[in-house]
């Protein structure tokens, strides 16, 4: 049973700083994915299980980083400069395999989901 559990949301002002951690049973290509009120659930980054190559959303490049420690078999979401447009529900997945895709219907696993509040 693969388990994810994602950690590391909160409560932070416009231009603020928080780090998301999703850690799993283990090695996973893996992505992060936010869901605002009203909205659907929306691609932000992902990870490969081995190689390490990202990917990102437009709309995080340049503030969100991706990063993994395979010692640990976590993942985080290094997010900066944030926005009120950031506020969503944050989840991590995973894939067995493959690249960093952005669509979430090839992720097989789901986190519990952690909330991201931004406030202008």
């Amino acid at each position: 049973q693969v388990q994810l559990v994602g950690s590391g949301g909160g409560l932070v002002q416009a231009g603020g700083s928080l780090r998301l951690s999703c850690a799993a049973s283990g090695r996973y290509t893996m992505g992060w994915f936010r869901q605002a009120p009203g909205k659907e659930r929306e691609f932000v980054a992902a990870i490969s299980r081995s190689t390490g190559t990202t990917s990102y959303t437009d709309s995080v490049k340049g503030r969100f980083t991706i990063s993994r420690d395979n010692t640990k078999n976590t993942v985080y979401l290094q997010m900066n400069s944030l926005k009120p447009e950031d506020t969503a529900v944050y989840y991590c997945a995973a894939r067995e395999t493959g690249l960093p895709v952005t669509n979430m219907f090839q992720y097989r696993y789901w986190g519990q989901g952690t909330q991201v509040t931004v406030s202008s």
